[in-house]
C-alpha cells in the first residue's frame, strides 16, 4: 500500500480509501466484515462513511453503516490504527425528509446533534474527519451544468459554520474537517474564514473523479494541489461503468445499476462510447479496465485517496490491487487521445 498526507496534517492515510454506502443495504454486515478485515489486512487505514448511508438512502436504513462499522470496531479494538471520516447530510426535503426534516443547516445546533449520533452510532468518541455532505445552498453539484441564479437564501454564514466545527475540534470529537461535493468557490470561502478567524482549515475534499469526469481539473485541481486539501474521489469507476461490465446493454444479477436502474448520471450515451473506448484501450494493453481506471486517479498529484467501494470480494481484491499497477506512457497517451474526444461524459 501506499500513503500520502491527509492535507497538511501529520495523518498518513492509505492512496485507497475503503467505501462502505452499500453496506445495510447491498451488503450484509458480515460481508462488510469480511470487506474491513481484508482492505486492513492490505494496509488500508483509510475509512469513509456518512450518517447518510446505506445508499440509496431510506428512514429504514438510515445511519446503518455507520452501526455496522461500529459493530465492528468494538470486535476488532483497532479503532486507533484507522483514519476513520464521516459526514453530516446537507438538506434535502424533497428526497430525504428522514434527515432532520431534510432541513439541515451547518450551524452549532445540527452539527453537534449530527456529529453525536454518528459517534453513537460508530461507538467511538472521535472522527479523524468530518465532512459537510453537500453544500447547504444552490450550485453546480451532482452533476448539474449552467449556472443559475438561486432563489431566495437563508444560509448559514461560513464563518458560524467553521465557528461550529472548531468547537467540536475544540472538545476533541474531530481531529479534521473537510468538505464534499463543494465548488471552487465554496473551498475558497472556508479557507478564506479559516485564515481570517485563525480557525480549523479544510484538509480534504470529496468529490467525483474518473476518466468519465475529470471536471475537477477545471479549477478545483489547482486549490486542493496549492492550498494541501487534496482530493478524495469517491465515484472513481462510476458506479462500477469503467468495469465494463455494463456494456452491450448488460445488467449483471445484484450490480447496483441493475437494482437501482434509476442512478443514470454514468450510463448516458455519451458516457457508454467512452466507456467503450477505455475498455478497448486497457484490453489491447492487457489490463483489466477497472484496474485501469483506478490507477489512473491513484497517480493524480492532487489527489489524497482514492474510495473505492465493492459489493463483492472479487471486486474488492481488484480494487486494493490498482495500488500496485503502472500504466505505461503508451496507456496514458491513450487516455488523453479518448479524453479529448469524450470529453467529461459524466460531470
Amino acid at each position: 500500500m501506499k500513503y500520502r498526507k491527509l492535507g497538511h496534517t501529520d495523518i498518513d492515510v492509505s492512496v485507497i480509501c475503503l467505501g462502505s454506502m452499500t453496506w445495510g443495504e447491498q451488503n450484509t454486515p458480515a460481508q462488510a466484515f469480511e470487506q474491513m478485515d481484508y482492505a486492513t489486512s492490505q494496509g488500508v487505514n483509510f475509512f469513509d462513511t456518512a450518517e447518510l448511508y446505506a445508499i440509496p438512502p431510506r428512514a429504514e436504513t438510515y445511519g446503518r453503516t455507520e452501526e455496522i462499522i461500529g459493530e465492528w470496531l468494538q470486535t476488532r479494538g483497532n479503532r486507533d490504527q484507522l483514519v476513520l471520516a464521516s459526514k453530516i447530510a446537507g438538506p434535502g426535503e424533497d428526497w430525504i425528509p428522514h434527515i432532520r426534516n431534510g432541513k439541515t443547516r451547518f450551524n452549532r445546533l445540527d452539527i453537534a446533534a449530527a456529529l453525536d449520533a454518528s459517534l453513537q452510532r460508530l461507538q467511538t468518541d472521535y472522527l479523524d474527519l468530518y465532512q459537510l455532505h453537500w453544500p447547504q445552498r444552490e450550485a453546480n453539484i451532482f452533476g448539474q451544468l449552467g449556472f443559475e441564479t438561486p432563489a431566495e437564501e437563508h444560509l448559514t454564514p461560513v464563518l458560524e459554520t467553521l465557528e461550529a466545527l472548531a468547537e467540536q475540534v475544540k472538545e476533541g470529537k474531530v481531529r479534521h474537517i473537510g468538505l464534499s461535493n463543494e465548488t471552487p468557490w465554496g473551498v475558497m470561502q472556508f479557507l478564506h474564514y479559516a485564515e481570517q478567524a485563525r480557525l480549523p482549515r479544510i484538509v480534504s475534499v470529496q468529490n467525483p473523479y474518473s476518466l468519465l469526469n475529470r471536471a475537477y481539473e477545471i479549477g478545483l485541481a489547482e486549490v486542493s494541489w496549492r492550498e494541501q486539501a487534496g482530493l478524495l474521489a469517491y465515484s472513481p469507476l462510476g458506479f462500477g461503468v469503467l468495469s465494463g461490465k455494463y456494456l452491450g446493454g448488460a445488467r449483471p444479477k445484484g450490480a447496483r445499476l441493475s437494482l437501482f436502474p434509476d442512478y443514470t448520471r454514468y450510463s448516458s450515451d455519451a458516457a457508454i462510447a467512452a466507456t467503450q473506448r477505455y475498455v478497448t484501450l486497457a484490453q489491447q494493453h492487457r489490463l483489466d479496465p477497472a484496474q485501469m481506471a483506478l490507477a489512473y486517479v491513484n497517480t493524480r498529484p492532487f489527489l489524497t485517496s482514492t474510495i473505492v467501494g465493492a459489493t463483492t470480494m472479487e471486486q474488492l481484491r481488484s480494487n486494493i490491487d490498482s495500488i500496485n499497477v503502472t500504466l505505461s506512457s503508451e496507456v496514458l497517451e491513450g487516455i488523453e487521445a479518448i479524453h479529448n474526444e469524450h470529453p467529461n461524459p459524466s460531470p
